[in-house]
C-alpha cells in the first residue's frame, strides 16, 4: 500500500513539473535585431523626430568604432551587439555621410561637404579628442570612403548625385591626402536596365532619376568590389549594388548579382547606403540604411546584415528574415545557418488589447510589421499599457519593442532621455510574472532588443510604460520572438513567374496559399544556384518584383513559414 502510494505522489509530481513554463536557456547567443538597438538621436529642427544613415564601421584598437550622419558623436562596441555613444563637439558630427580609415596606429575621420573637406585624426578616439590632419582636400566631396591597399596604397571614392558618376582618385595620405592624378569616373548610373536603380518603393518612379551615392569599397582576394547605393534614401527599394574590378581605379564591370545587399519588404526596410566590414573573426557584414521616412524624408534608422563570398567571388548578403534575431557568431560563420537561430515571428497580427488609443493609431499598427505605422496611446501617462495575445502558447526567446515618437517637442541631444518601462507574462492573461524591468533604465533606445536569458513559455506579453521621453506612449512594432512545437505551414506547390515583356526589369510571381503559413520568402537570381535575392512577402499570394536587371534571365523559388518554422519548396521556374 505504502509503495503504491509513493508511486502515486511521484506521478503527481512529475505531472505538476510537466505543467510549468520551459526553460530553455539562449545564454550562448549573441545576438541582435534590425534595426539595430542605439540611441538614435532628435534632429535639432522640427519636425521632431530621430535620425541615423549612411553608417561606416571600422576596427580600431579592440573594438568597432560606428559613425552616421547626425548623429551628434558616434559609438563604440566590443562585440557588434552593444553600442555606446560618445559624444564630441571636436569633430563636425553634424555632417551627412562620414566615413573613417584606420592607418598605422591613427583613425582619421571626414564627412561631407560641397565646400571644403577636412579630414580630421585621433590616437585615442574613446576620449572623444580628435585633432585636424588636413584642413582642405584638393576639392570638396559627399558620400566619400577610403580604402588602404595591400601595398599601403590609399585610395578615395565618392559621388551622390542624380546626374554625376561615383568618382575615385589615389591620394597621398603621407602628404596631406594630396590627389595623385585626376579623379576617375568609375560608374555611371543605367535604370532602363537596373530595375533596383529605378525611384519609388516599388522602384516604379520611371520617370525619375535615381540618386546613385554611397560610395565604399572592399577589396578581397585579388577583386575590388566597389559598392554604391540607389535609388533614393526614402524608398523601401533603397540597396547597395556592386561592380567589380581587378584594379581599384577600374575598369569596373558590373558583377552578376545585383544588388548585393537588398531587402524591400518586411518590418525595417531598406539596406543602402552603408558600409561593408570583417569582424574580429573573419566574417564579412554590412551595415546599411533603413527607411522610415514618415515625419521627414530623412527619418531613417541602421541595419546590419551578413556578408558572403561565394566560390566565384560573387558578393551576397542574406537578408532573409533580415529583421529578426540573428547570431553574431564568435568563431568563423560557414553560412546562413550559422547566423539564423531560428527563432520565429510569433506576434504578426495577434490581437492587442491597449489602456487608450488615439483613433487614427489602431493597436493593429503594432503587429502589421511595418516600421512605418504604429499606435499611440492618449498620452504618455504612467500606465498606459499594451496586452499582446499570441493566441496560443509559445517558447519566447527575445522581444524587439519599438518606440515611435508621436506629439514629441524634443529637438536634439538632450540629457535624462528614457524609456522606462515593465514587460510581464502570462499564460491566462490574469497572473503576471515580469520578464523584464526597464523601471530604472536610463537609456534612450527606441529599439529596445531584449533577448531573455531563459525562454519563457506563454500566451500573453503586457508593456505597461512608466516613462517616456516625450509625448504619447506609442509603439510601431510590438515583436516577439520563439519557437514551437506545431505544425509547419503546407509546402508550396505551384509557382508563376511572367516577366513584363515590354518592361523586362518587371516580373508578377504567384503561387497557390500554403495552409496556416503567415507569410513567404522569395529567393531569386540570375543563376539557378545562386538564389541570393529575398523579398518577404505577409499573407499575400501574388507580388511584382520591378527590380531585375532587363538583360538576364531570372530563377525564382518560394518558402512558407509561419510561428512554427519554415517550408521549403522544391520548385524552381525561370522567367526570361
Amino acid at each position: 500500500m505504502r509503495s503504491l502510494l509513493a508511486a502515486f505522489i511521484l506521478l503527481l509530481a512529475i505531472t505538476g513539473c510537466q505543467t510549468q513554463p520551459l526553460q530553455k536557456t539562449t545564454s550562448d547567443l549573441l545576438t541582435y535585431c534590425n534595426p539595430i538597438d542605439l540611441s538614435y538621436r532628435f534632429m535639432p529642427e522640427e519636425p521632431s523626430r530621430r535620425e541615423a544613415a549612411d553608417p561606416s564601421i571600422v576596427w580600431f584598437k579592440d573594438r568597432y568604432f560606428l559613425f552616421a550622419s547626425k548623429s551628434g558623436g558616434y559609438f563604440h562596441s566590443k562585440d557588434l551587439a552593444s553600442w555606446t555613444l560618445i559624444e564630441t563637439n571636436q569633430i563636425p558630427v553634424e555632417e551627412y555621410a562620414p566615413t573613417a580609415i584606420v592607418l598605422n596606429d591613427t583613425i582619421y575621420f571626414m564627412g561631407s561637404s560641397n565646400e571644403k573637406s577636412t579630414i580630421y585624426k585621433s590616437g585615442n578616439p574613446l576620449s572623444g579628442q580628435w585633432q585636424q590632419a588636413v584642413e582642405e582636400l584638393d576639392m570638396p566631396v559627399w558620400d566619400p570612403a577610403f580604402l588602404k591597399d595591400d601595398d599601403d596604397r590609399v585610395y578615395l571614392y565618392w559621388g551622390c548625385s542624380n546626374e554625376k558618376p561615383i568618382y575615385g582618385v589615389e591620394v597621398d595620405y603621407r602628404n596631406g591626402f594630396a590627389f595623385k592624378g585626376e579623379p576617375q569616373e568609375l560608374i555611371h548610373q543605367n535604370p532602363a536596365i537596373h530595375g533596383w536603380e529605378v525611384p519609388g518603393d516599388y522602384n516604379t518612379l520611371v520617370n525619375q532619376k535615381p540618386w546613385i551615392e554611397g560610395a565604399w569599397m572592399t577589396k578581397k582576394d585579388r577583386t575590388y568590389y566597389l559598392q554604391y547605393s540607389g535609388p533614393g534614401t526614402e524608398y523601401k527599394s533603397y540597396a547597395d549594388g556592386v561592380y567589380v574590378s581587378q584594379n581599384p581605379l577600374g575598369p569596373f564591370e558590373l558583377q552578376d548579382h545585383n544588388p548585393f545587399v537588398y531587402k524591400p519588404e518586411g518590418f525595417a526596410a531598406g539596406a543602402g547606403h552603408g558600409s561593408s566590414f570583417t569582424d574580429e573573426y573573419g566574417n564579412a557584414w554590412h551595415i546599411g540604411t533603413i527607411t522610415i521616412s514618415q515625419k521627414q524624408v530623412f527619418e531613417r534608422r541602421l541595419g546590419m546584415y551578413p556578408v558572403f563570398y561565394d566560390d566565384d567571388g560573387t558578393m551576397y548578403s542574406v537578408t532573409k528574415f533580415g529583421d529578426y534575431p540573428m547570431v553574431i557568431p564568435q568563431h568563423k560563420a560557414s553560412g546562413f545557418d550559422d547566423i539564423f537561430p531560428g527563432w520565429m515571428l510569433l506576434s504578426y497580427d495577434k490581437n492587442v488589447e491597449v489602456s487608450s488609443v488615439i483613433d487614427s493609431l489602431p493597436p493593429a499598427n503594432m503587429t502589421d510589421e511595418d516600421i512605418r505605422t504604429y499606435w499611440a496611446a492618449e498620452s504618455g501617462d504612467e500606465n498606459e499599457f499594451a496586452i499582446l495575445d499570441l493566441g496560443e502558447e509559445y517558447d519566447v526567446y527575445a522581444l524587439q519593442i519599438n518606440f515611435a515618437e508621436h506629439n514629441t517637442e524634443i529637438y536634439d541631444r538632450q540629457e535624462n532621455l528614457r524609456h522606462q518601462y515593465i514587460l510581464e507574462y502570462s499564460n491566462d492573461g490574469s497572473n503576471w510574472e515580469i520578464v523584464a524591468d526597464k523601471s530604472d533604465n536610463t537609456n534612450d533606445n527606441t529599439h529596445d532588443y531584449i533577448r531573455l536569458e531563459n525562454s519563457v513559455a506563454c500566451r500573453f506579453i503586457k508593456i505597461t510604460n512608466i516613462e517616456v521621453p516625450g509625448g504619447h506612449f506609442a509603439l510601431s512594432g510590438f515583436r516577439v520572438f520563439g519557437k514551437s512545437n506545431g505544425e509547419k505551414p503546407a509546402m508550396i506547390n505551384s509557382l508563376k513567374a511572367e516577366r513584363n515583356q515590354s518592361d523586362k526589369r518587371s516580373v508578377e510571381l504567384s503561387w497557390e496559399k500554403a495552409e496556416d503559413a503567415t507569410g513567404y520568402n522569395i529567393s531569386f537570381g540570375t543563376d539557378k544556384n545562386k538564389l541570393y535575392h529575398n523579398y518577404m512577402v505577409y499573407a499575400d499570394t501574388s507580388v511584382t518584383i520591378n527590380s531585375l536587371h532587363a538583360e538576364k534571365p531570372y530563377y525564382f523559388t518560394i518558402e512558407a513559414f509561419n510561428e512554427n518554422g519554415i517550408t521549403d519548396s522544391e520548385i524552381i521556374v525561370l522567367s526570361d
